[in-house]
């Protein structure tokens, strides 16, 4: 009798523990997934309340309104035709086409299921319509507008499927999002063709191999586990490195002569970083990656980010040295690459990227207001400003050279990477970097996809954040 009481015993203990743990789960569900629920076409309370109540207004920084619903309950999009189309990923549209836009992803705050008993009923008694919160975003729509813009402004870049995003590196509030092509939200007609994938938000769900960009990775590595990473050289000529049949070179057969770790980061030498991921093997350098955030299931709290890949398993020799110079099967998206070049900025942490500036009740009350949040520290703050300054030496005097604007201290990299699209080959150009400069804390990535025979990440994403970086010097705008 004594042994059954025992084993009833352990039984409500174990029932006990285990209702504990779904009760924490299911809390830490609501708060991390929250947003996702909500967002989705099945949920049929969401469905119910969009019947029942006006979705609030989707404004700017500085208080330009992007969305609103005018008195016969028509959701209306900014005045200005440019901002409708630079925004539109980040917006959203009426018919739901872009996925996981702020139309849908804040429809917990824009379709009123925040508001409290009191407002429903003070709403109901003054007979007034039931209207959600106000959502009050950090982007910029004139620099949105001029980011979207800059890409039409240079003939290597003009017409090309493209992406941007630029973040405040100290507090990771977006301040400008694009991807290209992009539509009106007020006049989509005929003008969108399914196969330039014009729904889709490239800086968001593009999965793209990042090519040299990566290369801020491979040197956060060697620095970290090679203890002579900084005095090693290798002799780059014009000859390949032969892997069975499998070949690495450089661009256009470059030959860098003998460069060592600082040097070849600046040329952006792909037989240096080839050479530093076998002296690392992928075990050290899928541990760095994954300190950067690759493979990492990215959760945000004002964003839905696909994720970023470093493989698993690396079949060869071959395979292993062109992760060095970000090939392979490594992915990323333009936002992950914008946050790691925030984090050197940072000194080696890396901000959440947040998109919410203020949230505001029908009544006028605020529901929330800008908050930062750390990612994760990815790298130690020595390794970053040894980063940092090699990302500089790109800019002055590498093949980051055209990001430059005077009286600026930009730092970046400059990547070219080739890929297959449908079985097609396909070349990007990347460029990431940041301003470092303590009164103008931002960073940028750019891509720009399909790039013609004899350009490079230098030649076309660099321009553009060139013209950003510009755009931000001479207008200088307040941001959380």
């Amino acid at each position: 009798m004594k042994r059954q009481r025992l084993r009833f015993k352990l039984l409500a203990v174990f029932l006990f523990l285990l209702f504990g743990a779904l009760a924490v789960y299911g809390s830490y569900s609501v708060l991390t997934y929250g947003n996702r629920w909500f967002s989705s076409i099945r949920n049929p309370r969401v469905r119910t309340q969009r019947e029942q109540v006006i979705p609030g207004d989707i404004l700017d920084t500085d208080g330009v309104v992007l969305a609103s619903t005018d008195p016969e309950g028509n959701r209306r999009y900014a005045e200005d035709p440019a901002v409708r189309r630079a925004l539109v990923h980040l917006v959203g549209d009426r018919q739901g086409h872009v996925s996981n836009g702020v139309e849908t992803f804040q429809t917990s705050y824009l379709y009123g299921f925040q508001a409290s008993l009191l407002d429903q009923v003070g709403d109901l008694l003054a007979g007034n319509a039931r209207t959600g919160d106000s959502v009050q975003l950090t982007v910029s729509a004139p620099l949105t507008a001029a980011l979207a813009d800059a890409f039409r402004q240079h003939e290597t870049t003009a017409g090309k499927p493209a992406a941007a995003v630029i973040l405040n590196w100290k507090t990771g509030a977006v301040a400008a999002l694009t991807s290209l092509p992009s539509f009106d939200p007020e006049d989509i007609g005929g003008t969108v063709d399914a196969g330039d994938k014009a729904f889709w938000n490239r800086v968001t769900q593009a999965r793209i191999p990042p090519g040299s960009t990566f290369k801020i990775v491979t040197a956060a590595s060697a620095l970290d586990h090679l203890p002579q990473a900084r005095e090693v050289t290798v002799t780059c000529s014009t000859d390949v490195l032969d892997f069975g049949g499998h070949t690495i070179g450089d661009y256009g057969g470059e030959a860098h002569g003998t460069v060592d770790l600082r040097s070849a980061f600046t040329q952006s030498c792909n037989k240096m970083f080839a050479t530093l991921a076998m002296n690392l093997g992928a075990g050290d350098l899928r541990q760095t990656a994954e300190q950067f955030g690759f493979n990492d299931n990215f959760l945000f709290r004002d964003l839905v980010v696909e994720n970023s890949s470093f493989p698993e398993r690396i079949g060869s020799d071959y395979e292993l040295a062109a992760c060095g110079f970000g090939q392979s099967s490594i992915t990323a998206t333009p936002l992950h690459l914008c946050m790691i070049a925030a984090g050197v900025a940072n000194g080696g942490v890396m901000m959440e990227p947040r998109l919410l500036q203020r949230v505001t009740s029908a009544s006028g009350s605020q529901r929330l207001g800008f908050s930062s949040a750390e990612y994760r520290t990815c790298m130690s703050p020595e390794t970053a400003a040894l980063l940092g300054e090699y990302m500089r030496g790109a800019v002055t005097g590498g093949t980051g050279w055209r990001a430059a604007v005077p009286g600026l201290t930009v730092c970046g990299k400059t990547g070219t990477a080739d890929s297959t699209d449908g079985g097609e080959p396909i070349v990007y150009g990347w460029f990431a970097g940041y301003i470092a400069d303590e009164e103008l804390p931002y960073a940028i990535a750019v891509v720009v996809e399909g790039l013609d025979s004899g350009t490079t990440g230098g030649s076309t994403a660099a321009l553009v954040a060139h013209d950003a970086f510009l755009w931000l010097r001479d207008h200088r705008p307040d941001a959380p």
